[in-house]
């Protein structure tokens, strides 16, 4: 072929691709637009619109005129009950708040996270090769941050722990720790399903398994005790469903690199040690940031008690808090470092979704939202167990072990900051793999 043809045949080969995935390419932004560092000095970006969030808005676009065309998924009757009933429940909270028009910010933000971006996650991602492409946007957003996160720890320019600016905490500024964590602690349970995947090329596996144990330092390095007991807890589900044998390889890779990093280079084993031995010290001897969370946990608890049915409104719980806490609640947390000046940030949130529904939607909006995500979890691990979906089981893996991250992180944080928009995409993932397409079983051959 002379050259002259090479550059048309190679722009067809580029065009052909993008012209068949092309609705993926707003899902794909709402991940990547993380990457774009916040101005210093905004730290949780609360009431705005970042580019994520924009992201996601065009997502939701292109699903309704790709339903208007007839290009999405089909939806089971179950998958329409899960995906729609948050929004009656939203709906329900934000008619009964006490202010109605101060829930209506709540309502947007909700029904963004928990019913757009979901529904048009699982209709338009149409078989597993878009699936993949969706799950591996998760790892190259882990990698780039975790790298930047890495960097602030070397270099002392991260947040402030125990007075030293090496927390790291990515772009995402000293405001929202919680971040970075977050985004890397998803690229590693992707990462870790797809090493484990019996149906992926070997060099994918292999690929996949090197992303994994890279992501462990950042993850470490985080300073995260949150992030760490959700990220244990889905990766040993992940471990468990793809086999002794491939879980035993990879508890001996990362014990292996643990020895090395923490023992051998000394890879900040002090804080490591020192907030490990944190988390069992949840009831003898709390540190103030654990007071403060079981103290928010139990004013929502008394806010349900007082408006069990409804709550006390979307957006509800910072106005409501001061009433129904004790004196052993601060005036905020610290954050400082990475940029930004000393600032008290206020605690608008009891740091657990369960609770924060609970207390602002009560049994109505919790019945609405994790009684769907309950659901989803059975169909999903029902699905596994089907040999139907043998051939794509490496997407089942991938979206388990996302699922169950989050529902365990929502035991003991919630929404809120940039990353919010990413559990919409999970929980879309999620919904695509336990609700598939009526009389269209993505079987082995179609998938690959």
């Amino acid at each position: 072929m002379s050259l002259a043809a090479a550059g048309p045949a190679r722009i067809t080969d580029l065009v052909g691709p993008l012209r068949r995935h092309w609705p993926l390419l707003p899902l794909a932004a709402t991940v990547l637009f993380l990457l774009a560092p916040l101005p210093a000095g905004d730290a949780t970006a609360s009431g705005k619109v970042g580019p994520a969030d924009a992201a996601s808005l065009l997502l939701a676009l292109v699903c309704g005129v790709q339903a208007l065309r007839g290009r999405v998924r089909g939806l089971t009757p179950l998958g329409v009950l899960v995906l729609g009933a948050p929004a009656v429940g939203l709906a329900v909270s934000t008619v009964t708040a006490g202010d109605p028009y101060a829930a209506l910010p709540g309502f947007v933000r909700y029904l963004q996270v928990f019913v757009l971006v979901p529904a048009a996650v699982v209709l338009l991602v149409r078989d597993a090769r878009e699936f993949r492409i969706a799950a591996g946007c998760f790892v190259v957003l882990a990698l780039v941050q975790g790298a930047v996160g890495v960097a602030q720890f070397a270099t002392h320019t991260g947040a402030s722990y125990q007075g030293e600016d090496i927390r790291a905490v990515g772009t995402f500024g000293p405001g929202d720790v919680m971040g970075m964590a977050t985004v890397v602690a998803y690229g590693l349970i992707v990462a870790t399903a797809a090493a484990l995947a019996p149906g992926l090329p070997a060099r994918v596996r292999r690929i996949a398994g090197g992303c994994a144990l890279v992501l462990v330092v950042p993850l470490v390095l985080s300073f995260s005790r949150g992030a760490w007991i959700a990220t244990f807890g889905a990766a040993l589900l992940v471990m468990g469903l793809a086999g002794v044998r491939r879980a035993l390889k990879v508890l001996v890779a990362l014990a292996a690199l643990g020895v090395v990093l923490v023992g051998g280079l000394g890879v900040g084993s002090e804080m490591v040690a020192e907030r490990l031995t944190s988390i069992t010290q949840v009831s003898s001897a709390p540190d103030q940031s654990v007071t403060d969370r079981y103290t928010m946990w139990a004013a929502a608890e008394s806010m349900w008690r007082e408006r069990p049915v409804v709550g006390v409104g979307l957006k509800g719980f910072p106005a409501h808090r001061d009433g129904h806490s004790s004196l052993g609640l601060s005036s905020g947390s610290d954050t400082a470092g990475a940029g930004q000046a000393f600032i008290k940030q206020p605690l608008l949130s009891p740091h657990n979704m369960y609770l924060l529904i609970l207390g602002e939607q009560g049994l109505t909006g919790l019945l609405a939202l994790a009684g769907g995500w309950a659901a989803l979890l059975v169909a999903g691990l029902r699905r596994y167990a089907d040999r139907s979906a043998r051939g794509i089981r490496d997407c089942g893996l991938i979206a388990l072990g996302l699922f169950v991250w989050q529902l365990t992180d929502f035991l003991y944080a919630d929404i809120g900051g940039p990353s919010t928009v990413l559990t919409g995409v999970i929980i879309g993932l999620a919904a695509w793999w336990a609700l598939p397409s009526p009389g269209r079983a993505l079987r082995g051959p179609a998938a690959r």
